[in-house]
Order: C-alpha cells, then structure tokens, then sequence
C-alpha cells in the first residue's frame, strides 16, 4: 500500500514539477504503470510478478487504446481532473514503451524485495 501511494505522489509531482527534456513527457506514464502494478498486487496478493506485470501492461495499454475513441460522455469525463489523470487525453504510441518501463520497473522491485506491494 506504501508503494502504490508513494508512486501515485511522485506520478503527481512529475506532472506539476516536469523533469527536464524526454523525462517530462514519461515519467507520469511509467509511474502510471508502476502504480497499477502496484494496484493489482494489493487486489490480487498471491499472483505470481509475471501475472500481475501482464495485467498492469495490459490494463494500461486498453486505457491508452481507449482514447481513440471519442464518445461524448468519454470525453467529458476526461475533460475532469481525475478523469484526465486515469484515462488520459490523448493516444500516443511511446506512451506505451513509458508502460512497458514503469512496469518493469515495480516487477523488479517486487522481485528483488518479494512481498513489497504489500508494504
């Protein structure tokens, strides 16, 4: 739980407070990634790292996947604060890479300190 609400925090302060150059543009996509790892490791606390990297890639990629489409009340709903922060607003394909990363990223750490997510 400490990992999911540290990673959100810093998801958050990377937003308002950019690193510089190409870390600007990711780093909240990896955290994003990150922090649903670390949301399916709290949901579903037996599952193996590998499972639980699957699901986390897979639920972030059907969020960018789902910005291609243009409903109104999609899109009102991204038009929010927080709708904006969990869906996004916009597809871009690197953003995908910058998932791809964030999870690797909490698969790692659950992996070398196995129980972490739990924290």
């Amino acid at each position: 739980m400490t990992l999911l609400v540290v990673t959100i925090a810093l998801g958050l302060l990377s937003r308002r407070y950019p690193l510089p150059g190409i870390l600007a543009e990711y780093t909240g996509d990896a955290l994003y990634a990150t922090a649903a790892y670390w949301g399916f490791a709290l949901l579903a606390t037996g599952a193996r790292i590998q499972k639980l990297a699957i699901l986390a890639f897979v639920a972030c990629l059907l969020v960018e996947c789902s910005q291609l489409l243009s409903w109104p009340w999609l899109q009102d709903l991204r038009a929010t604060t927080v709708g904006k922060l969990l869906l996004g607003s916009g597809f871009k394909w690197p953003d995908l890479i910058a998932y791809a990363i964030g999870v690797t990223l909490a698969a790692t750490v659950d992996r070398i300190a196995p129980g972490s997510h739990v924290l």
